[in-house]
Parts: C-alpha cells; structure tokens; sequence
C-alpha cells in the first residue's frame, strides 16, 4: 500500500481585466500580491492573509482532512486593470512550468484563479496557465481551479481542469469556503474518484450591477443549480463572466463537473440550465439613478436628519472592475449644489493624497483632483480643502468580502471641501470595507451620504449601516458603465444580448 503523503502544487494567477484600462505591469502584480514558496504557506496558515481567501480555505481544510505535503510554487494576483504585460504573463508561465518539472511526482495541483484574465499578447492566459499545467503533469494528476463569478470560461480551460469551483455568492463572501470545497474534491479524486466537467456557454452578456446574488434571477439560478448538486453531479458553476474583458470567450456560461467520469450527466445538466438561463435573460436590466435625482437624494438626506442616509454607488467608476477610481463626475455635483453630511470613498490620486500628507493634518490648501492623471474619464476638478485626518492606509478589513484580509490603500487622507469629505488613497482599489474609511476616523453610523466607488461588494460591507432600499445606483460616465451601448466592442462575439436584441440561441445538442 502506498503511504506516501499526496504532494499538492499550490499556485496562483488571478486579475480581471477591463480592455479599456491602462495595461497591468509587473509593478501592479508586486503592490498586490506576489509571492513565492514558503511565503504562500504562511500567507495560508497565520493570518490576515493578503491574498484571495481560497487560499487559507484550501489549506487549512486539507490541514484538517488528513496528512499531505504542500509544494508552493508561485501566486500572482493584481488589482483589476487592463490587459497584462504579455512578458510578465510569459515570465510567469516559465517559472511555473519550471516550479512543476523541479518538483517531481505530484498528486495533484491547486490553483487560486479568477478567470478573467487577459495578456497584451492573448486573450485566454487563463486557458495559456491551465493547458501548461497539464502538460507538466501529464492527463492523471488532478488539477482543480477556483473560480470569480465574472470569468470568462474557455473550452481551454475546462478541458485542462478535474473540478471547476466557481463561487455562489455576489458579493463574494463564500471565497474562503470555495476553497475549502475544492480541497474535499481534492481528498475524494485522491481517493481514487475520476470526474468529468462540461460547459455551456450562451451569448449572453448582462450589465454587472444585474449578477448580485441576494435576490434577482442571479441569485435565483445559482440557487436552482445548488438543489442539482449530489449524485453524480459534484459541482455546479454559473459564471456570468465579465463582458469589459471584450474577448472571444465573453458570454455566460454554465460548468458542471460530475464524478464517476459521467460527462454525460455533467453536459445534460448544463444544457438544461443554460436553457432556463435563456429563457430568464430578459430580467437582466435594471435602471439607474440619474445624476440629478441623485444629487437631490444627498441634499435632501444633509437638510434632514430623521430621515433614512442614502448610499450612491458611483458605479461605472469601479476599481474592482478596472476603473481608475478617480471620475470627479458625482463629486463635483455633490459639492456644487452644497449637500451636507457627505463622505466619498475612496479616491484613487496618489499625488493628491501625498500633497496633503505633506502640508500635515488641518492644513487648508487648494486641493487638485487628478492633476497627474487628465483623460476621458480622470477629468481634473479644484476645490478649496481641509485635511481632516491622515493615514498610512494598512487595514485588515472587518466585514464582507475582505473580512480578515490584510490590505494596504497607501498614504491616505480625509479631505473636507464643503459639506463633502473625500477619503484619497494612493493604491487603487474599490470601496468595499468599513475599514477603509474608519481608519481616518470616519463614523459611519452618523454619515447621511455615503458615496462608494464600487459596484456591488460594498454591500457585504456596509450592511449594518445601509439597507437595500439606501442603495441608489447612479448613472455616471466611467470604464465599468453597465450602459454597454456606450463602449467600443472590438472582440466581443456578436451578436449577444442584450447589446443585440435580436439575438437567437439553440442549447447545444453535446
């Protein structure tokens, strides 16, 4: 009998990328997160973990579920941005096929993903990763991925994979247990299973602010494909994907992996769910708040203070999906029509925030929005300031999506120009956490607008102090805009909906 410990290769490369955002460097990768060998267990078993939660899921499950020995290789992740350096992406892919050939026989491997990656060189590195993983190992050691709800599926992908977990949850508070998830489907192949996955993909590709999870037809099939799981049927993924990514492999798509090698099971199931899918795709809309009906909302909470605060999700300028964070649009009316009790967070100007670092807490200065950032969207904007309060930007964050995971927005300050206060930061990221704003001091319990740069984790966040019916999503210009009519598509697959209304769709027959 063999009683080897399994020896599971761990490693990492996730990054959604928006194909009209500035490319992503090698400098974006190192401000986030990359690490190698040991650094990755340790980011695993102490904690706060500044990486994707999966990770300490995965670990710390097989950790619990029995002996087995961790070959950590690499885990590369960045903030969401444009396409990646195709010479990082290269350099990356070299030193995993390196990390695998130099660490022999191994039972299996573990990857921290998300999906909708890019390279300036392919539109598929995700694909790229997973068929150079198997060429490594060849077609029997299992290799299982997990997965953002926004990925872009490939047949390269799903064909080079044992068991695609993709998360259930919008915002994406289930990330640790879906690494977990993948370390018992790990255990059960170990154990002598043998799986089998399939995709359908539809040419469908709805705005973001439509995939929560919560309620709504997202939430809604998730669910349906949960109460399919058991049998033969291990795991349902419904990945919405990301149509910013404007690539080939845009479009919903349905994964489903089935044990006992049952492709046909898998594909039948993803058939039929990409048939009620379909058939559900005209509920994909939803209306925003206009600019002005907005800005009414603010100075009417500022002017009275027994009513509800309202929360404006400054959507279409959304770190998380590659915006830059800095679109002075709701800002400069806010301040315009002099709405009180205001607080914007976060706003990404690195220059912006080191200028008030220097001049020190309670200076007043003439503070200049985006004077080193000036394009379609990074418009520049002057105001008369007062630093309020000032910070190096290291959080752990408390609730949501970041709950536990240390994180670092760079030298920060609270700035007030009228009844507004803005929280600057110097690393670009969304708003998503408490922390990031009560790390400069801000109460958030006596805040009567709260204006977020986010287009829906902020949720998991902020719950406590803004119910659903507080969130107004707002109608403004930006590179994550759910009005897809106003983008370029230059490799979106036409035509989908509902850009095309038109568009006609047959389930596949396998």
């Amino acid at each position: 009998m063999d009683t080897r410990e399994p020896r599971i290769a761990i490693l990492g490369f996730a990054i959604e990328c928006n194909r009209f955002s500035p490319v992503t460097t090698a400098a974006d990768f190192a401000r986030k997160v990359d690490i190698r060998g040991a650094q990755i267990l340790e980011q695993a078993r102490a904690g706060p973990c500044r990486t994707t939660s999966d990770l300490p899921g995965f670990v710390q499950q097989m950790d619990r579920t029995g002996p087995w020995s961790a070959v950590p290789l690499r885990i590369a992740l960045a903030n969401p941005g444009g396409p990646v350096e195709q010479e990082f992406f290269d350099g990356f892919l070299d030193e995993i096929g390196a990390g695998l050939r130099a660490a022999g026989a191994l039972d299996g491997v573990f990857v921290v993903s998300h999906g909708a990656a890019l390279a300036t060189g392919s539109d598929d590195p995700d694909g790229d990763l997973f068929a150079a993983i198997r060429r490594q190992v060849g077609p029997d050691v299992p290799v299982i991925g997990v997965f953002d709800l926004h990925a872009n599926v490939s047949l390269k992908m799903v064909a080079n994979l044992d068991v695609f977990v993709g998360y259930l949850e919008n915002p994406h508070t289930d990330i640790r247990e879906r690494g977990e998830e993948a370390a018992r489907h790990m255990r059960e192949i170990l154990a002598g299973a043998r799986t089998a996955v399939a995709m359908v993909k539809l040419p469908l590709a709805p705005p973001s602010i439509t995939l929560l999870t919560a309620s709504g037809p997202y939430g809604e099939l998730i669910r349906y494909g949960q109460s399919r799981v058991g049998d033969d049927i291990v795991n349902v993924s419904i990945m919405a994907g990301f149509v910013f990514s404007d690539c080939p492999k845009n479009g919903f798509s349905v994964v489903v992996t089935a044990r006992n090698g049952n492709r046909r099971a898998a594909f039948a199931l993803a058939r039929e769910l990409g048939e009620r899918i379909w058939s559900m795709r005209a509920r994909f809309r939803r209306e925003m708040t206009s600019l002005e009906q907005a800005v009414a909302l603010s100075v009417a909470a500022g002017a009275d203070r027994s009513a509800p605060a309202v929360l404006l999700a400054d959507v279409a300028d959304n770190p998380g999906g590659g915006s830059r964070g800095n679109t002075t649009c709701l800002l400069r009316a806010l301040v315009e029509a002099k709405a009180a009790g205001v607080v914007l967070g976060v706003f990404y100007d690195p220059a912006l925030a080191a200028e008030a670092h220097r001049r020190g807490r309670g200076a007043q200065f003439v503070a200049r929005f985006n004077s080193a950032e000036n394009d379609r969207f990074s418009q520049r904007f002057e105001a008369r300031a007062a630093v309020l309060a000032l910070s190096d930007g290291a959080i752990v964050g408390r609730r949501g999506l970041i709950d536990g995971v240390s994180a670092s927005m760079g030298p920060s300050a609270l700035l007030q120009i009228g009844g507004v206060a803005v929280a600057v930061i110097s690393n670009r990221q969304q708003c998503l956490d408490p922390m990031q704003l009560e790390v400069l001091g801000v109460d958030l319990a006596a805040v009567r607008t709260l204006v977020v740069k986010s287009r829906g984790h902020f949720r998991a966040g902020f719950d406590e102090f803004f119910a659903p019916e507080q969130i107004y999503e707002v109608d403004c210009p930006g590179l994550t805009s759910p009005v897809l009519s106003t983008f370029e598509w230059t490799r979106l697959p036409r035509p989908i909906y509902p850009l095309d209304e038109n568009t006609h769709w047959v389930a596949p027959e396998g």
